[in-house]
């Protein structure tokens, strides 16, 4: 799939992290800290050289401006060699507020 495609699919936009940010995730047998490629209110995209297959349940937690933000995820999509893209399950109403926080602050 092209990246238009993708980008004509996803119900929220991206927003591109170019140093990355850390998040600590766990699913699976795995137990890594990794960098936040892209972020977006519906999930990011983390790197790691192998990720989980597609369907593997993560928990989250990387920390933003006012705190740390803890989140459930599923993989929903892998690049073989960059990294997973993952859609967030379950967020409580105070670390959607961190997020969406940080979100604006990035897209000024």
């Amino acid at each position: 799939m092209t990246e238009e495609v993708l980008r004509q699919k996803r119900r929220y936009p991206r927003i591109s992290l170019p140093k990355g940010m850390r998040v600590a995730w766990h699913g699976g047998d795995l137990q890594l800290f990794s960098r936040v490629r892209t972020l977006g209110r519906g999930g990011l995209f983390i790197s790691i050289s192998n990720p989980p297959p597609v369907g593997t349940k993560l928990r989250l937690a990387f920390e933003v401006p006012g705190g740390n933000v803890q989140a459930e995820a599923i993989v929903r999509n892998v690049v073989r060699g960059e990294g997973m893209g993952v859609e967030f399950t379950k967020l409580r109403l105070k670390d959607r507020i961190l997020l969406e926080q940080l979100l604006k602050r990035l897209l000024r």
